[in-house]
């Protein structure tokens, strides 16, 4: 309760913004020409959706966001998706097949520069803040792709179609592309990079839907006044979930219920003849299924503890980096637009999240076991 004061401004300047510049698209036809362009494959993992609808144009630009470390504009992006998929729902108060793929997708934390968490490396004192970069990427690609077939499996979706193999095989190549151009360049110009870049393509989003905006004749300032009164409007509808969420995360920690979690892991590692040096990095891989900030605090907690190039340290921010906020997300999304109902979502988002968490223990291995 005590962190609302700070966060509720935030959330609500950061919606705002957000929610104006995407009416400004929404408006210009920007958006309605990204859903086109994204229809032949959007349709197979989203069936329930018409082809060309300008949801699609949303739901990309979320992972966009999502992709690039964009943590701020992903959120409000992400309620705007959601916005559109609760206009075709059927039934207002229970998620949908489409709702619950865009959810599991965000959950898994697809991550293709992770700026945050080789930033806190270095103020750690990190010898190479960018080592965990690669770890990174393949874990959390692993628990996208686990995602992705875990829940298609729930929803009976055919995944070896052409659009659907090629969007899997592209990722693949992209990743491994950003997989090599980390091993060409050293850590300072890798961390200049990906915050260069991320930089650069949030400043060009901004730009191209303003200029989409002029070029169509739309009135600018009145649309974006629109969108963020639309997205302050939501701000004021999520904040109790949002309490919720936090009173929940504040519960868990301070009853032991972690601590408890964490020793008896331990204790069964450790019986089975496994590392102690994993257990203690599993508080953050535990905390951040909550809370994005709590397992931060763990991680920064366990690279204070046992060093930033230790293998803990190095192993809680893998796990920081692996996978995404899958309560939080859930609560927050789903609350905006009024789902009680969530199905299998829960479900789904916590297995790719395991898929996550092994991933990353078996890179942390291969890349710094001794």
């Amino acid at each position: 309760m005590q962190r609302l004061p700070s966060i509720y401004p935030s959330v609500t300047g950061v919606l705002s913004l957000w929610m104006g510049i995407m009416k400004i698209g929404e408006k210009s036809g920007l958006v309605n020409v990204i859903a086109r362009w994204l229809s032949p494959l959007m349709v197979r993992l989203f069936p329930e959706i018409p082809a060309g609808h300008p949801v699609f144009g949303h739901i990309f630009m979320n992972f966009s966001a999502n992709m690039l470390g964009l943590d701020n504009a992903a959120t409000p992006l992400g309620l705007k998706a959601m916005e559109g998929l609760q206009e075709l729902n059927k039934q207002k108060d229970t998620a949908t097949n489409a709702m619950i793929m865009f959810l599991v997708l965000n959950t898994s934390g697809l991550t293709l520069i992770p700026v945050g968490v080789m930033v806190y490396r270095a103020q750690m004192g990190a010898a190479q803040p960018t080592d965990v970069f690669i770890p990174i990427l393949i874990a959390t690609s692993v628990a996208t792709l686990a995602g992705m077939i875990i829940t298609s499996l729930y929803q009976r979706i055919n995944l070896f179609n052409r659009a659907i193999m090629t969007f899997v095989i592209g990722l693949c190549l992209v990743v491994s592309g950003v997989i090599w151009i980390g091993t060409q360049v050293d850590q300072e110009t890798m961390n200049k990079w990906s915050t260069v870049v991320a930089n650069i393509i949030l400043f060009s989003i901004i730009i191209a839907f303003i200029a989409a905006g002029v070029r169509k004749k739309v009135y600018v300032y009145e649309a974006f006044v629109e969108g963020a009164k639309g997205g302050f409007e939501t701000a004021v509808r999520i904040i109790p979930y949002l309490v919720a969420i936090l009173v929940a995360i504040g519960v868990f920690r301070a009853s032991g219920a972690m601590d408890f979690i964490v020793n008896g892991l331990g204790s069964f590692v450790e019986m089975l003849g496994g590392s102690a040096d994993y257990v203690a990095a599993l508080p953050t891989a535990l905390m951040k299924p909550l809370s994005g900030s709590g397992a931060r605090g763990m991680m920064v907690d366990a690279m204070q503890q046992y060093g930033a190039d230790s293998f803990v340290g190095r192993l809680s921010c893998i796990f920081q980096g692996a996978t995404d906020t899958t309560f939080y997300i859930l609560a927050v999304y789903f609350g905006s637009v009024g789902i009680r109902k969530t199905r299998h979502a829960v479900a789904a988002g916590l297995l790719a999240d395991v898929f996550g968490i092994i991933a990353a223990m078996v890179v942390a291995a291969i890349f710094f076991g001794e």
